[in-house]
């Protein structure tokens, strides 16, 4: 019986009881993929992106994501840093961000 197998192989007995159906559904008990590569969300603002990271480069990651929801494309911070990151654009600090800095 399906108990049994999950006793001899010490696995949950609702574990064997879905491989048993996913066998009989699909032919395979294999598990369905996982993952996979992430769709760029920001993909149709690149261009926009570029020319204002190029006008304004101390532009912080939540700033470019307030003015991309008032243009519409709402987005988490991360799906900017991600963007960001693939277009090799980083937020470098400059001196006069070093102001309250120890001497």
């Amino acid at each position: 019986s399906r108990r049994a197998v999950a006793r001899l192989l010490s696995l949950g007995e609702s574990t064997v009881i879905r491989w048993t159906q996913r066998q009989v559904t699909t032919g395979s008990c294999a598990a369905k993929p996982r993952g996979g590569a992430r769709r760029v969300a920001l993909l149709h603002e690149r261009d926009w992106i570029l020319a204002r990271m190029a006008a304004a480069p101390d532009l912080t990651v939540r700033a470019l994501r307030a003015e991309l929801a008032a243009r519409g494309t709402v987005v988490c911070v991360d799906a900017v840093w991600r963007f960001l990151s693939r277009e090799h654009l980083t937020f470098k600090k400059n001196t006069a961000r070093h102001r309250a800095a120890p001497r």
